[in-house]
């Protein structure tokens, strides 16, 4: 069984930056992509960064291309996610998740593991 933790969420002003880390334990680290996702109150999971195994590749969603950036530190089993020039649309719950597939995965349905989420609120 494999368990993550998110933290670093907050309230944080438009243009402003955040930093969320996803702790992992429970089996080895390097063995699982790691993706991030969010939910804002009434829409749908969103796809938000992946990275695979090692770290080498990443993906984004749309919506945070140029923004956020992805990384992972395998001798600290934990996964970052930078969230730089936040906009009051990235207000959400934000929750990491992990699988065991080698290649970089953006759906939701294809996580085998999850954190109990971290709230990111952004302010105008």
């Amino acid at each position: 069984q494999v368990q993550l933790v998110e933290s670093g969420g907050g309230l944080v002003q438009a243009g402003g930056s955040l930093r969320l880390s996803c702790a992992v334990s429970g089996r080895t680290f390097s063995n699982y992509g790691i993706d991030w996702f969010r939910q804002a109150p009434g829409k749908e999971r969103e796809f938000v960064a992946a990275t695979s195994r090692s770290g080498r590749s990443t993906d984004y969603g749309d919506s945070v291309k140029g923004r956020f950036t992805i990384s992972r530190d395998n001798a600290k089993n934990t996964v970052y996610l930078q969230m730089n020039s936040l906009k009051p649309e990235d207000t959400a719950v934000y929750y990491c998740a992990g699988h065991s597939a080698f290649s970089l995965i953006t759906s939701a349905t294809g996580m085998d593991y999850w954190g109990q989420g971290t709230q990111v609120t952004v302010s105008s």
